[in-house]
C-alpha cells in the first residue's frame, strides 16, 4: 500500500476508537497499522486526529469520571506577576485553566541548568517508559531520548531545586519523585501521552503502592535548542517553546482524558534539548 493510497476511511476511524476504548496503548495501535502496510507517519496522524475529534464530539459524563483529588499549584488568587519561592523569584508567564497549565520564567538559573546537565551526563541511558502490564519499565519507540534519575535530595543542587519546587507548588517535598534529566538529540521526540497511571492497566496497582497517583508534572528547560522541541498539548492546540531556565507545570485532578493533559515533546530539529522533569504524587513517594 503506497502512502498516496492510504485513505482514512470511516471504518478505520471506528477501528481506532474501538482500540482506544478497549484500553490498547497508542504505540500498539500504530504498530498494528504498520503491520498492515500503513506508513508510520500517516498512522500516527490518523490515530491522533481520530481520537481528538472523537473526544471533542463526546460530551463529558461526570457520573462516569473517577473522583477528583487535590492537586499541586501556586496560589494565584491575587493574580501575581512574580512569585517568591524559597527566596527565589519566579515570573508567571502564562496560565491556562483547562487544562491547568502554568508557564514559569526563570525557575532555574543558568548556573543551576549547567550544573544539572554536568551531573547527569555521565549517567545518561536510553529513556524508558512505564510498562502498563507489569508496572515496570521498558524501552519504547515513542520516546527517543536519553535520560537518568537522581535520588531525591542526593546532591546539594538537587535539594535546593526540590525545596524551591515544593514551595512554588505548595506540595510536600516528599511527595515528589526523583528528578529526571532527559537529553533529546536532533530528531528525538516524545510522542503525545498522559503522565497519570491509567487504572485500566494491570500494572497500575503496583505503581500506585509507591505514592499514589501522579497529580502534577513540572518540566524545566535546561537549555534552549536551536530548533524544535516544543512541549505540545494536542487536545487544546497549545505549544510551549523550550527556553533555558523556564518551566511548564500542569496538573490533573483525576486519571482521565477529561483533564486534557495529553502532551508530548515535539521533535528537535537542530541542536539538543535538555529538560529536568519532576512528577508529583498524591502522597509520599517511596
Amino acid at each position: 500500500m503506497t502512502q498516496a493510497q492510504q485513505t482514512i476511511t470511516p471504518e478505520l476511524r471506528r477501528w481506532i476508537i474501538d482500540q482506544a476504548e478497549a484500553g490498547c496503548r497508542p504505540q500498539d495501535v500504530v504498530q498494528a497499522m504498520q503491520t498492515s502496510g500503513w506508513n508510520e507517519g500517516v498512522a500516527i496522524k490518523a490515530m491522533e486526529n481520530t481520537l481528538r475529534e472523537h473526544l471533542a464530539a463526546t460530551p463529558p459524563d461526570d457520573s462516569d469520571l473517577p473522583p477528583a483529588t487535590p492537586v499541586p499549584g501556586p496560589p494565584l488568587g491575587a493574580a501575581p506577576s512574580v512569585l517568591q519561592s524559597a527566596g527565589h523569584p519566579v515570573t508567571l508567564l502564562t496560565t491556562m485553566k483547562h487544562p491547568r497549565v502554568i508557564v514559569f520564567g526563570g525557575l532555574l538559573t543558568d548556573a543551576e541548568c549547567s550544573g544539572l546537565m554536568a551531573l547527569a551526563e555521565p549517567r545518561l541511558l536510553r529513556s524508558e517508559t512505564v510498562d502498563n502490564a507489569t508496572g515496570g519499565s521498558e524501552v519504547n519507540a515513542a520516546r527517543t531520548s536519553d535520560g537518568m534519575f537522581f535520588e531525591r535530595g542526593e546532591h546539594a543542587l538537587i535539594r535546593t531545586i526540590e525545596e524551591r519546587i515544593a514551595a512554588l507548588l505548595a506540595w510536600p517535598l516528599e511527595n515528589g519523585e526523583g528528578l529526571q534529566i532527559l537529553r533529546y538529540r536532533p530528531g528525538a521526540e516524545y510522542r503525545p501521552h498522559h503522565d497519570y497511571f491509567d487504572p485500566v492497566h494491570s500494572g497500575t496497582p503496583r505503581i500506585l503502592e509507591r505514592g499514589g497517583q501522579r497529580v502534577g508534572t513540572l518540566v524545566m528547560y535546561l537549555n534552549t535548542p536551536e530548533g524544535g522541541g516544543a512541549t505540545t498539548f494536542p487536545d487544546v492546540g497549545l505549544e510551549i517553546a523550550p527556553v533555558r531556565g523556564n518551566a511548564v507545570f500542569f496538573s490533573y485532578e483525576r486519571a482521565h482524558t477529561s483533564t486534557k493533559t495529553l502532551h508530548g515533546g515535539a521533535p528537535v530539529t537542530a541542536g539538543e534539548k535538555w529538560v529536568a522533569t519532576k512528577w508529583l504524587r498524591q502522597r509520599e513517594f517511596i
